[in-house]
């Protein structure tokens, strides 16, 4: 019988309802939906597909190449990509596109590895190409390459865990029993649910060496042997000793990595031959092309891409005169030529995600080859074991033949020959089975000494073996003399160079900006002219925006820094020589659209400096003050943009830049004038600041004008000045009244 559908409209609740079954609605909490259903999801992410496990690779890559090397392809010819995918579905059950990227990423075509997996042939696309696409799986042939031998050593002998496919029908590792530290010589990213992995490159030879000291050594120097990452791409790595003990501390921190340049001066061209690995070739040329448009790049004629079958090529044309060494160290820090790489060292460990230092994670590998060279020796142990059981029973019958000859002709039926054989050697039944299949062609002198000689050297190997699984030092031994082999096999030279801060002295070179007088100009309206002497003597008469009028003026140089604070408590920081010199008959530069402020943002206050010192007087409309020094505005880095540059509690009646303490005026909406030495102001650290009570205000009225006083502003000062702050002011006499520069605007 049908179910008759609910007519029942179900609330608007947003923490509860979901539908279930045909128009049913069943509330349910959002937090139990959550842990039912995301929960699962995220776990699943974690511990299935993004985070690498201690073999190095992740589910995908292990089961992508577990496929490949039950193809055979480790040793045989390679076949088409598309076969190997259709494979590999019968263990990944997420597609054959999935399946595809995976593979690419791991071939020596993509170039993304410093030990490629996949021995590819055809368009496998580069990583260092955004827009190179690679070709179709139909199109492509791979194999495995000779270094996966390594990845499955004595995979066969029991050293991993297998467990069944998603359909049951298979069995597949759990891991990979490497022969090296295969988690560190490949690079490794992965973004799960919550957390991310990002393993940086190592040389294979040096990872070896140093793995192989820390097993002789558990206090072992790691920076003597593994003085640092190594990348495919041959990048150049500057050394900072702190952040590269950060990384090997603690397995997080940030490696800068530059691109590697060579100068052709034939052709007056940079050539560009090596890029960091967290960029490509797309990105910097844009980024370029964007700089020459802005002008703040003038040396460049043309930039080009020429990457080829030669490798990676990026073609800087300079113009006459440049030199290429200071251009490069201003393409530094302006373009991902130099970039940073976030490593984050996030592996699964018995399945859990843990971050460790690279110490940490090499002890975590050496834990886990010990368990599979254990596993590996007691298999061969027990193989062994088998096979003397075997010749031990075998040894009985040859003592005496024809004894077993005469058993078995005087046997009437087939199946009585085995427990026959059993009674009258005193053997057990696998022994007895064993004998019954011998051929008569055996049963000669040689077999019989042959045998003999099996027995004690199978005793022999098995008490050598007994003797490995009980001495945890004679396994150690076993894996460093494995190491050695591979880092002589495949062991190559390192690609990235190690720069060190005494030759990389000239990307501190500060640019050279050409220095000279100017006068600077800010109107009320937000907009900036800077203009040379010589054009100022020719037309001093300034064009303005109608209504509008100069707020500031200033003499100062080209070479300095700009500060723009806002009425939305920010500042922009600028150079001077960012603005083109100008002249007094046009309106100059919209600071606001200039420096792209916030929608609305307007520029209220302009500081010129280039030592940061002195100190910025705040005026609030509540009639507090406060003092912030400038170099509180001072930063390392080429930040344009600072938030919180004053307190926003109160909006700003004004701002003034003082090289020292000095008098200022403090004008409230009353109409009554405050004259205040900022020295009774103390100096505050923070740029939020409030500040503290300067003038008494009545209820209605605002603090709305600072400026500073001047000899002679008033006939008697005296009578503004208070003894104490917050102080109410004074009222202009009738003498102060008529100045014109005390007049309420």
């Amino acid at each position: 019988m049908a179910r008759k559908k609910s007519t029942k409209t179900p609330k608007a609740e947003p923490a509860k309802g979901v539908i279930n079954g045909a128009g049913e609605v069943v509330e349910q909490p959002i937090v139990s939906a959550i842990r039912e259903n995301f929960m699962p999801y995220a776990m699943s992410v974690i511990l299935s597909r993004a985070i690498p496990e201690i073999d190095g690779f992740k589910p995908s890559h292990r089961k992508l190449l577990f496929t490949m090397y039950k193809m055979g392809l480790l040793n045989g010819a390679r076949t088409k990509s598309a076969n190997i995918v259709g494979a590999t579905m019968k263990l990944n059950p997420h597609g054959d596109a999935a399946i595809y990227d995976t593979m690419v990423r791991l071939s020596r075509g993509y170039e993304a590895l410093l030990h490629p997996y996949v021995d590819s042939k055809g368009n496998f696309g580069k990583f260092y190409s955004r827009d190179m696409a690679w070709a179709a799986s139909r199109y492509t042939e791979a194999k495995l390459a000779p270094i996966c031998g390594e990845l499955f050593r004595d995979i066969d002998k029991d050293t991993v865990d297998f467990i069944d496919n998603y359909d049951n029908t298979m069995k597949e590792p759990t891991l990979l029993p490497a022969s090296y530290p295969s988690v560190l010589v490949n690079a490794n990213t992965g973004i799960a649910v919550g957390m991310a992995s990002n393993i940086c490159s190592f040389n294979l030879r040096e990872i070896c060496e140093t793995t192989a000291a820390l097993i002789r050594d558990p206090e072992h120097d790691i920076r003597s042997t593994l003085p640092a990452p190594d990348f495919t791409g041959g990048c150049q790595i500057l050394y900072d000793e702190k952040a590269f003990t950060q990384v090997y501390e603690t397995g997080r921190g940030s490696i800068r990595l530059r691109a590697r340049y060579e100068y052709d001066k034939s052709a007056n061209c940079i050539d560009v031959l090596s890029i960091p690995a967290s960029t490509t070739c797309e990105v910097i040329i844009e980024k370029i092309i964007d700089l020459v448009k802005q002008g703040k790049v003038r040396e460049i004629a043309d930039v080009r891409d020429e990457t080829g079958l030669s490798g990676l090529k990026i073609t800087i044309d300079l113009k006459r005169g440049t030199d290429p060494d200071k251009l490069m160290a201003k393409l530094f820090k302006l373009t991902t030529l130099e970039d940073a790489y976030a490593c984050n060292f996030n592996v699964l460990i018995a399945g859990v995600p843990r971050v460790l230092g690279v110490r940490e994670l090499l002890q975590e590998w050496i834990a886990f080859r010990v368990e599979c060279v254990k596993r590996r020796t007691f298999f061969d142990r027990t193989k062994k074991a088998e096979r003397l059981h075997l010749l031990k029973g075998l040894e009985k019958i040859l003592l005496d033949i024809d004894k077993a000859i005469r058993i078995i002709r005087e046997t009437d039926e087939e199946a009585e020959v085995v427990p026959n054989l059993m009674i009258g050697f005193g053997i057990d039944q696998t022994q007895a089975e064993y004998v019954a299949e011998i051929k008569l062609r055996h049963l000669n002198r040689e077999y019989i000494l042959k045998r003999t000689q099996d027995i004690e050297d199978l005793e022999r190997e098995i008490a050598e073996l007994d003797e490995i699984l009980k001495s945890k030092a004679r396994i150690k031994t076993i894996i460093v003399k494995e190491l050695r082999a591979v880092a002589e096999k495949y062991g190559q030279p390192r690609k990235s160079m190690i720069i060190y801060e005494d030759t990389a002295v000239y990307t501190e070179e500060a640019e050279e900006i050409p220095d000279y007088a100017c006068t600077f100009f800010f109107t009320k309206e937000g907009y900036f002219k800077k203009i040379t002497p010589q054009s100022l003597r020719m037309s001093n008469s300034q064009k303005l925006k109608e209504g509008d009028e100069i707020t500031q003026e200033m003499e100062f140089s080209n070479n300095c820094d700009l500060l723009f604070f806002t009425d939305k408590a920010q500042v922009y920081k600028t150079k001077a020589s960012d603005f083109a010199d100008t002249k007094a008959s046009v309106l100059g530069e919209y600071v606001a659209a200039k420096l792209g402020m916030d929608e609305g943002e307007n520029a209220v206050y302009m500081v010129a400096t280039k030592d940061y010192r002195g100190y910025l007087l705040f005026g609030f409309e509540n009639g507090k003050a406060a003092k912030v020094p400038l170099e509180a505005y001072a930063t390392k880095t080429n930040r344009k943009k600072l938030t919180g540059a004053y307190s926003d509690k109160s909006p700003l009646a004004g701002v003034l830049w003082l090289a020292e303490d000095t008098e200022i005026i403090f004008s409230s909406s009353s109409g009554r004038r405050l004259l205040v030495h900022t020295g009774a102001i103390s100096l505050k650290t923070t740029r939020s600041t409030q500040g503290v009570a300067v003038m008494k205000l009545k209820k209605g009225h605002r603090l709305f004008a600072l400026q500073p006083y001047t000899e002679g502003t008033f006939l008697k000062p005296q009578r503004y000045r208070a003894k104490s702050l917050p102080a109410a002011g004074a009222l202009p006499s009738a003498e102060d009244a008529g100045d014109e520069q005390l007049s309420l605007i």
